[in-house]
C-alpha cells in the first residue's frame, strides 16, 4: 500500500476529527464537548486539533457545513430522480420524517446559534452558512420546477427561505414532539408548485 504523501495525511486527519466531532456534537451537544475530548476520542494529540482548528467553534462551523451538505446532498437527489412529482415528493417526505427534528442535529444548530448572540464574528459565519443552506434548497426547487416545465410563482431564493423556515420550525417542533407530521414540508412544496405557471407545452405521450 503506498505511503500516504504529508497533504494526504493532513487530509485524513481533519476528516478524522470533523466526523469524531460531529458524533460528539451530536450526541452530548456543544457545551459538553471539549477540543480535548475529540483528540482523545479520534486517537489524535490536542496538538493535532488545534492544528486544524483554531478554536471549538471553527470545528464546529465546519461539522455544521458537513452536515449540511450530507443532508442536502441527500434531498438533491430525491429532486433530481427521473420520477413522477408524486413518487419524488413521497421519496422527500420520507426523507423529512427520518430527518427533521432530529434532536442531535436540532438542538446542535439551537445551542452553536445563541452562542453568536455576543459574537459578530461567528453571527457573520452563520450568516454565511444559512445563505448557502438557502442557496442550496434554491437551487433544488428551480431544479423540480425546471424539470416540471414550470416558472415559481416567486423567486427560488423567497420559496427557499418560505420552505426553509418552515422546515427549521417543524424540525425545532419534533425534537420535542416527534408525533408531529413532517408532512408539512411536502405539503408546502405540493403547494408552491400548484401555484406555478407552466413554462413549456406539455408533451404529448409518445
Amino acid at each position: 500500500m503506498a505511503r500516504l504523501t504529508r497533504s494526504e495525511s493532513q487530509a485524513r486527519t481533519r476528516a478524522d476529527l470533523v466526523a469524531t466531532a460531529r458524533d460528539l456534537f451530536l450526541t452530548d451537544g456543544y457545551a459538553k464537548t471539549s477540543m480535548e475530548r475529540v483528540a482523545e476520542e479520534a486517537g489524535y494529540s490536542k496538538g493535532a486539533v488545534y492544528s486544524n482548528f483554531r478554536t471549538k467553534k471553527e470545528l464546529c462551523l465546519e461539522v455544521l457545513e458537513h452536515i449540511h451538505a450530507t443532508k442536502f446532498g441527500e434531498v438533491a437527489e430525491l429532486v433530481a430522480a427521473d420520477e413522477s412529482l408524486d413518487d419524488r415528493l413521497v421519496r422527500l417526505q420520507d426523507w423529512a420524517e427520518r430527518t427533521l427534528g432530529d434532536v442531535g442535529w436540532t438542538m446542535l444548530e439551537f445551542e452553536f446559534a445563541t452562542l453568536s448572540r455576543d459574537d459578530p464574528e461567528l453571527q457573520a459565519a452563520l450568516v454565511s452558512n444559512l445563505g448557502a443552506v438557502r442557496g442550496a434548497v434554491a437551487a433544488q426547487l428551480q431544479t423540480l420546477a425546471d424539470s416540471l416545465g414550470l416558472v415559481l410563482p416567486m423567486p427560488a431564493e423567497d420559496a427557499a427561505a418560505t420552505v426553509l423556515s418552515l422546515g427549521l420550525g417543524l424540525g425545532i417542533q419534533r425534537a420535542i414532539d416527534p408525533s408531529l407530521s413532517a408532512r408539512l414540508i411536502t405539503d408546502a412544496v405540493r403547494l408552491l408548485l400548484s401555484v406555478a405557471e407552466r413554462s413549456t407545452p406539455v408533451r404529448a405521450a409518445e
